[in-house]
């Protein structure tokens, strides 16, 4: 089978197309014919090293969807299925042509849903949900500081924050980008660059929950929350470190939650693609390219200019 793989760390030339033995599923797991995967920003950092994976050469995709090769586990030949956690399955990640994935790690897509539109959705509605409802407990009616609107986990967050019925805040770059996550249902939209985000969204009402992807950008996320709110610290986009004032996240009593590697469950997954099926939601999709140009999607993912996701597809 073919898959992209990197054999050393570097940049997105290092990614290179090679013929690799077709995996061999055990007793617990489906073989799946990949059709499309997606380009995270993980991807890129264990690409490059920042993030070592251990064994190289080393196939990323973090998620995978696609046709059953096999009868297993309850899954038939021709089910259509998804997984989140495609660095599990035998034969490599998504960026591979067929891997063997455990069923337990599956989900179906509806026949409503294109393989790009799951994997559009997958890992990042599975993120955005396990922080906005597992670990952050939102409820209807309440307000959410949802940072960097524009990437993968924050518009399918804005989406899910708004079928739920709440009042969303979030920032973007630029105006182009600002009219796109108004069209998502963002009611308010910060310029970072240009903006004190902390203090227009405190001004503005303030929020209960602060879905923070950016990290640096810690403090900020604490001003825009009202007493007792929560932060769900889910990604460092920006870096790791950040300087907080602890008087004042001593004074409002805000609850900072540590997200580590967000997984929802596969029945809200289910639910999510579900979803999907219905219109309720729209994963947004920036483009769709052969797994062959993996590298350039690399270079366009690392520009910071799209919105929403890069699909990945294989013929």
């Amino acid at each position: 089978m073919k898959a992209v793989q990197f054999a050393h760390y570097g940049g997105p030339e290092v990614l290179q197309v090679y013929d690799v033995p077709d995996p061999i599923p055990g007793p617990e797991d489906v073989l799946i014919q990949v059709k499309a995967t997606t380009v995270n920003h993980l991807d890129l950092f264990q690409r490059d090293g920042s993030r070592p994976v251990g064994t190289l050469p080393f196939t990323p995709g973090l998620e995978a969807a696609g046709m059953v090769l096999n009868n297993s586990q309850g899954f038939h030949a021709g089910d259509r299925v998804m997984t989140t956690r495609a660095v599990a399955a035998k034969g490599g990640g998504g960026y591979a042509s067929k891997i063997a994935a455990p069923a337990a790690d599956l989900v179906r897509i509806p026949d409503a849903v294109t393989f790009e539109q799951a994997v559009a959705a997958g890992l990042t509605s599975s993120t955005a949900w396990g922080s906005l409802f597992d670990l952050g407990h939102l409820q209807a009616g309440e307000r959410v500081l949802i940072w960097a609107g524009s990437s993968g986990v924050g518009s399918m967050a804005i989406q899910l924050a708004k079928y739920t019925g709440c009042w969303v805040a979030t920032t973007a770059g630029n105006n182009e980008k600002a009219a796109e996550l108004h069209r998502l249902g963002a009611d308010l939209v910060v310029n970072h660059k240009e903006q004190n985000v902390g203090h227009v969204v405190y001004d503005a009402g303030g929020v209960n929950l602060a879905i923070e992807l950016v990290s640096t950008t810690l403090q900020a996320s604490i001003d825009a929350c009202l007493n007792d709110g929560r932060i769900v610290l889910v990604g460092n986009l920006g870096g790791q470190q950040a300087t907080v004032d602890t008087q004042t996240w001593r004074l409002k009593r805000v609850n900072v939650i540590g997200g580590g590697i967000l997984h929802t469950s596969r029945e809200n997954e289910e639910r999510i693609l579900q979803l999907v099926a219905d219109k309720a939601i729209h994963p947004v999709i920036s483009r769709t390219m052969p797994v062959e140009e993996a590298a350039e999607a690399h270079r366009i993912l690392e520009s910071g200019e799209i919105v929403g996701k890069i699909a990945l597809v294989h013929s």
